[in-house]
């Protein structure tokens, strides 16, 4: 790092770290108002704090609503002794739908139940839609126009991941041989034990922006399809 670097790096790291949710670059610039660092001054400090965590206990990553610092998996067991408050657990129903919804989105209550061969209770889908994992990303243009579900923002922050091409593999879904054909995934690990073990690690709470990177189609499917342009919320 040059000598300006070196004086920034400690105000981006402190900035990340007082933030209840993570910081955009922009949003990095912005916090030196009339005086911003040059051109990719913050993207190289970036880099360099990032590198600085690899003898760290926590790590600084990327997620879809930008940087923060969080507790590496190593050492998380020992980190969740300090919370008194008991973490939530999913049936494996839940975390397969959730599961379903971000390899094959968008996607219908209906073809829900018709993959896995049962009903899905609105109870189900109402917990999901109150968490801010999934959110109706417009109606299929089909005789009673179903809701189509796709994932959100949240839901990419809460599990580390910067985009639904960092999800993990697909094990899980080996019992739908019909999900195969339309999935270009290597099969190796349980995406529903990906889910119940993040899911016990730290929250992130983002509102949800109208160019939410979490609802990229990972398989495109756009047949009969009427998407809602003016839905900025789950």
């Amino acid at each position: 790092m040059s000598e300006n670097e070196l004086a920034l790096a400690p105000i981006i790291e402190a900035t990340l770290l007082a933030s209840s949710q993570p910081l955009t670059i922009a949003q990095l610039y912005g916090i030196f108002g009339d005086s911003p660092p040059r051109t990719n001054a913050i993207e190289q400090v970036l880099t360099e704090l990032q590198q600085a965590c690899d003898d760290r206990g926590v790590e600084l990553v990327e997620v879809a609503s930008g940087f923060r610092y969080q507790v590496k998996t190593a050492v998380h067991p020992f980190v969740a002794k300090l919370w008194t408050e008991r973490q939530s657990k999913y049936t494996r129903a839940t975390l397969e739908t959730l599961a379903l919804i971000a390899y094959r989105q968008p996607i219908t209550r209906g073809e829900i139940e018709q993959i896995r061969g049962v009903s899905v209770s609105s109870t189900m889908i109402k917990s999901l839609e109150e968490r801010e994992w999934i959110r109706v990303l417009g109606h299929r243009d089909v005789p009673g126009r179903p809701e189509l579900f796709g994932t959100t923002k949240t839901f990419l922050d809460y599990f580390g991941l910067k985009s639904l091409d960092q999800l993990p593999p697909l094990a899980e879904l080996k019992e739908y041989p019909e999900l195969e054909p339309q999935l270009s995934f290597d099969i190796s690990e349980p995406i529903t034990a990906h889910i119940s073990a993040t899911a016990e690690s730290v929250e992130v709470s983002q509102e949800i922006s109208a160019d939410d990177p979490s609802t990229q189609e990972i398989s495109p499917s756009q047949d009969n399809v009427e998407t809602t342009t003016d839905e900025t919320q789950p």
